[in-house]
Order: C-alpha cells, then structure tokens, then sequence
C-alpha cells in the first residue's frame, strides 16, 4: 500500500523497525519509497526502533515462528506507544491506530484492546477524501476473485517447485517479451550460456497464463508435434474480452494457420512466474459501458502491456487524462490483471504531460536534482587553485577551439591543431574533466550513474550531472580556464601516429564555434587566421584517418538526426528537418574514435585485467519478424 502511503493526506505515521527491515528483504524500491516519505517533513513519518527499544524488545519464544514473533513485536510496540501517549498532560488523548492487513495479527490486536483496521478499513473510514480509495492495492494475487469465477488460467507452480524443475531441466528460466503486434503471442528469451541463448515462442492465452513483458518466467516445452510458427497475423486486444473468452479461442484458431514445417519453431508454455518485473504504468482509462460502474479497464500506453482493471469513483474525471495505475495481482479466473490508480498526469495531447508520459515509460529518471546531491557541487564563484595547478599541464598558450551543434551549452571536448618545428603534426582531444568535480562514491556520483547519460527531449534535456557542471564548469566555453583531460598526439601528415601522451590539463578556448560555422572557415579563401589554419588541418587529417578506417572494415551504423523548429511564442515543434551532416560533423567524429581507440589501447596496455571489449551480439531471429512480415506482403 505504498502509494496510499504516499499520499499527502496521510500524515503521523510511525513506522516500526521490524516492519521496514521485512520491507526491505522484500523489496528494494518500495524501501527507498518509504524511506524518501520518512525523510519530508511535511509528512510526519517516523521510524522507532522497537527492536533495540528496551521496553519493546521482544525475544523469540520456543516454538514460535520468527513471523509470529514478528507479529508479537509489532503489538508489543503498539500497546507501548498507546502507554507512553498517555503519559502527555494534553487535552485531547491521542489514540494509536494500528494498520495491517494480516487477519491473525489484527485479531490478536483486537483481543488485546488495541484499535486496529485493515489498511482498506480505515482509508474507507476517511469520509472527506474519497478518491484515496482508488489508490488501494488489491491485497492478495489469488484473491478478489471475480464473482462469476470461472476458471481460466492454469495454475503457477510454486518458486520451489519451479527452481528444482529448472534444476533437472524440466523447465526452463527465461524472460518474457510480449508481442507488440499481437497479444496473444510472446517469445522467451532463454536464460543460459550465450552459445545457446534460444527463443521460444508461446502461443495462446492459456500458453501466456499471466506473464507480463519483462517478468522472469519458467517454461516448459511442448511436444514436437504441438510446435507452432509465428503468426503473421496483427491482433490488437479491444478489451471486449472480458467475458467472451470463447471469442478469443476462435481468434487463436486464426493463429494456427497452416505453415510449412520448416516455419515451426520451438513452443512452449508459461507455468510459473520466477520474478514480476511490473512497474507503474503511463495509460488511459477505457470507461466501463455500464453507468455507475466503479469497474473500468486501463489501457496501457506500452502495448505490450495486457489491460489493468482497477476501481474508481472518478471516471468522469479521469476520462480523456493519462494516468499512472499499478498491478496488484492477476487471479486465475480474470481475464485481466488487478491494479490501482497512482496518479493522473494531466490531459492526454498535452505537451507536459506527453512528455512526462515519455519519461516515464523509458525509465527515464528526471526528477529535480536532491539537496543532498547538490551538496557536493563546488560553491561558487569557483577559480582554479594553486593546488589545482599542480598536477595540470598548462595548455592555455594552445590554440584549441570546440566544434559543436547550434545552440550546444553542454560543450564536452575541444581539439587543437599545430605543426612541430620538426615538420610533424602535433593534435590534442581534450575532454572536460567530470572527475576533478564528482568524486566517487559520493550522492553526486551515485545519481549520475543511475541517471546514466544525457536525455534529449524536442525542446529540453534532461541532464546526466546538475546544470552548474554541465552548461558551466565542465563546459568548455570559449575565454575561460577550463580544467581537461588531455589526449595528445604527433602525427605525420599521412595521419601515422607517432607518439600519444595523456595528461590532466588546463585550456583555454579560443572559440565555440557550429559545425556550420567551422565549415565555413574551412572553405574561405581568404581567412587564415590560426584557428582557421588548425581546423583544415584537422579536417585533412580526418579524412585520411575515415578511409583508413572504412578500408579495415569498420562499420558505419547511423541513422539520421533529426533538428525541431520550434515556435518562437508556444514553444511547440512546428517542423522538423534531418540535420544536415558536414564535414566537420565526421571531422569531430573521427578524432573522438581516434581518442578512444588510444586510450583503449592504453588501458589495455596498463590494466589488461581491467580492460573490456564490447561487442555487438548477433541480433535475436525475433528483430526482424516485422521486416519479414512486411517482405512476405510483397
């Protein structure tokens, strides 16, 4: 009940020790949820430590399970509360409630004197704020059942049972991944070792029993002869399913259509879930036809996603809004799974909350940066220090410039470009230093790394690092010390490297120029100014460093970038042009992969027992079922 919890009209909540620790074997988000609404003080949660409390400590008795004992302790603490509440010289007496939603304890509660509700209970009790209903989560996976309660799905077969069979190989683990294209199909991805990642295909409602995109599933295979091929038939789930299920049987008919038998491939059948890997999830209500109806369905943005069917009393209200709605279980005999509504976003084809849609079902984490993480950014105004310089090679002298799109405030790297007096070439790459500014370990680090890279939305970012390192301190502007990490090369003018150095630098920009800009300067001609003569140097130098590269076979996988025109007054995208890519768009490029390469090479060379390869796997046959489905038309 997380989200009820959550909600802002809950308040002065005591949390007991045993609780949160059974919390987090249980389940690491929902820990740090709970820790984050301990943590605002607006809410008035506190955590007591009823387990080394001395008049709440609570030792466990022969014979008695340790969840008894669990349960002893938490009625222990709340009769302790309810003593120590007494003792306040107060007008009113404030009463402890006790919340739990597990029957023998609330009985035992209730034997004892101690007031207790179910969670359910005491929200419905909550007379002025009725929408906190909606946001209850349907308490057990088998439970609620659906009144005409016939049967549908086949049984999960306990972990236990699951874990041994994949043991002897009876079943095998794998994870689920639904078909965006038709509902009633989904392949496994089989866990195991790289030689033999298989595919399985399942097909059919009873086949699928309830796994949902991305849980971790046992499968067991089928006979040779029940082997189907996969359907090249587009089935979108209308949720007029709910109580005709044998109108969904006949559209499984549809899918056994008659294939070759060099088109069949290896099927199996769900029979447990080993891991749930639901989340909360962006969608729109579909309104239940019948007036009055509490019952609606969810539909989920992600296709892959099955329905949702939850219960409000505001469907008139959330029609037309996306909103937020979490699983809660999916019983045997429901078509669809249980859940509960989170929260609503706002107006579907509103552009914030598409855009907060989009973010959430990347996972894309963008909430405002915490105090805590902000900490640990540098006071400003900021100066490089005498410590600083240190250990730093002073490359301010160099004529270094940085070559980026237009508008770009998140300037990472900058090159420089100049003829030794021996005749050769001497070229540096030098990368904003990230690492003088976020130490390891830290709130700082440990945010960036969950975040992971730099989102770009059609008219914002979403940044890696707060704004003060990204647009300013760890931005290479132009006219401005800057703290870098050098990569330093001697070249012959055949681009054959000679020598290659790494050092922690500072430098000075001499211009932030476009790729449009830099062209220009390129092709002029009449400049010859040093930054004009370092970038056709440089520009020469990579296109010697391209064919190399392209003759030893590398790769060129890119797919056109595209720039928004926005309105100048709504801030709406009004057109979009793919971005024209110029030389020196490749010209960065190629000293970017030259800069990777050596370093690479260094590390290799240095911390062999460090150094990684990442390769590209074999894509799995399932990537191209669209293309061929598409082909086939043909």
């Amino acid at each position: 009940q997380i989200d009820i919890l959550e909600d802002p009209v809950i308040k002065n909540v005591i949390v007991l020790q045993t609780v949160l620790q059974e919390v987090r074997n249980r389940s690491a988000p929902v820990y740090k949820r709970i820790r984050d609404v301990i943590q605002n003080p607006e809410k008035h949660f506190y955590s007591f430590t009823n387990e080394h409390h001395r008049e709440t400590y609570t030792e466990q008795q022969k014979g008695e399970s340790s969840n008894d004992r669990n349960d002893r302790a938490i009625r222990v603490a709340v009769k302790w509360y309810n003593e120590h509440l007494k003792k306040i010289e107060d007008e009113e007496k404030i009463e402890v409630i006790f919340l739990t939603n597990d029957r023998a304890n609330k009985e035992k509660a209730l034997e004892e004197g101690i007031t207790a509700y179910t969670c359910e209970e005491y929200i419905k009790s909550l007379t002025s704020n009725p929408d906190l209903v909606d946001r209850l989560a349907c308490i057990s996976d088998e439970g609620k059942e659906i009144e005409s309660g016939k049967i549908i799905f086949p049984e999960h077969i306990p972990l236990s049972k699951l874990q041994q069979g994949i043991k002897s190989g009876l079943y095998l683990q794998g994870t689920f991944r639904a078909s965006r294209d038709n509902y009633l199909e989904a392949t496994v991805w089989v866990h195991g070792d790289a030689e033999e990642n298989k595919e399985i295909i399942i097909q059919g409602l009873k086949h699928l029993n309830r796994a949902v995109h991305e849980d971790i599933v046992a499968v067991e295979m089928l006979a040779k002869d029940e082997w189907v091929a996969p359907s090249p038939v587009v089935l979108q789930d209308d949720g007029q399913n709910e109580d005709n299920i044998e109108n969904e049987e006949e559209k499984e008919n549809v899918l056994r259509t008659s294939v070759s038998k060099d088109m069949l491939r290896p099927t199996g059948k769900v029979v447990g879930i080993i891991k749930r890997n639901w989340r909360p999830f962006c969608g729109m209500l579909s309104r239940s036809q019948i007036k009055e109806a509490r019952r609606h369905l969810f539909t989920p943005a992600d296709r892959r996603i099955p329905r949702i069917r939850i219960e409000t009393r505001q469907a008139d209200t959330l029609e037309g809004q996306r909103i937020i709605v979490a699983i809660d279980g999916w019983p045997r005999n429901s078509r669809y799974p249980n859940g509960h509504f989170v929260k609503n976003l706002g107006s579907a084809g509103d552009k914030e909350t598409e855009t907060e849609v989009l973010l959430l079902e990347h996972d894309v984490p963008h909430q405002p940066f915490s105090q805590s993480v902000l900490s640990f950014l540098p006071k400003m105004p900021w100066n490089i220090t005498e410590q600083d310089m240190k250990y730093r090679e002073d490359l301010r002298h160099l004529c270094v410039c940085s070559v980026d799109p237009p508008g770009c405030t998140d300037i990472d790297d900058a090159l420089h470009c100049r003829e030794l007096e021996n005749g050769n070439i001497e070229v540096g790459v030098h990368i904003a230093d990230v690492s003088h500014f976020i130490r390891p370990g830290n709130a700082l680090d440990e945010e960036s790394a969950k975040r992971g890279t730099t989102v770009y939305l059609c008219e914002k970012r979403i940044d890696m690092v707060p704004e003060l390192l990204s647009s300013n301190l760890c931005s290479l502007r132009s006219n401005v010390d800057r703290l870098a990490f050098s990569c330093i090369w001697e070249m012959t003018h055949k681009a054959e490297i000679l020598k290659t150095r790494f050092t922690k630098s500072i430098i000075n920009s001499k211009a932030s120029l476009t790729y449009a800009e830099a062209q220009m300067r390129i092709d002029s001609g009449t400049m010859i100014d040093d930054i004009t003569t370092s970038l056709r140097g440089l520009n020469k130098l990579a296109k010697i460093l391209k064919k190399k590269r392209i003759d030893n076979g590398a790769l060129t996988l890119s797919s056109p970038e595209v720039r928004f025109h926005m309105d100048s007054e709504t801030h709406d995208p009004i057109d979009l042009q793919t971005k024209e890519l110029k030389e020196t768009n490749s010209m960065v490029e190629e000293f970017m992969l030259l800069a990777n390469v050596s370093v690479a090479q260094k590390i290799y060379d240095e911390f062999p027992e460090f150094a990684l390869l990442r390769k590209h796997p074999a894509p799995p046959p399932s990537n191209y079922d669209i293309l061929v489905k598409a082909a086939k038309s043909k």
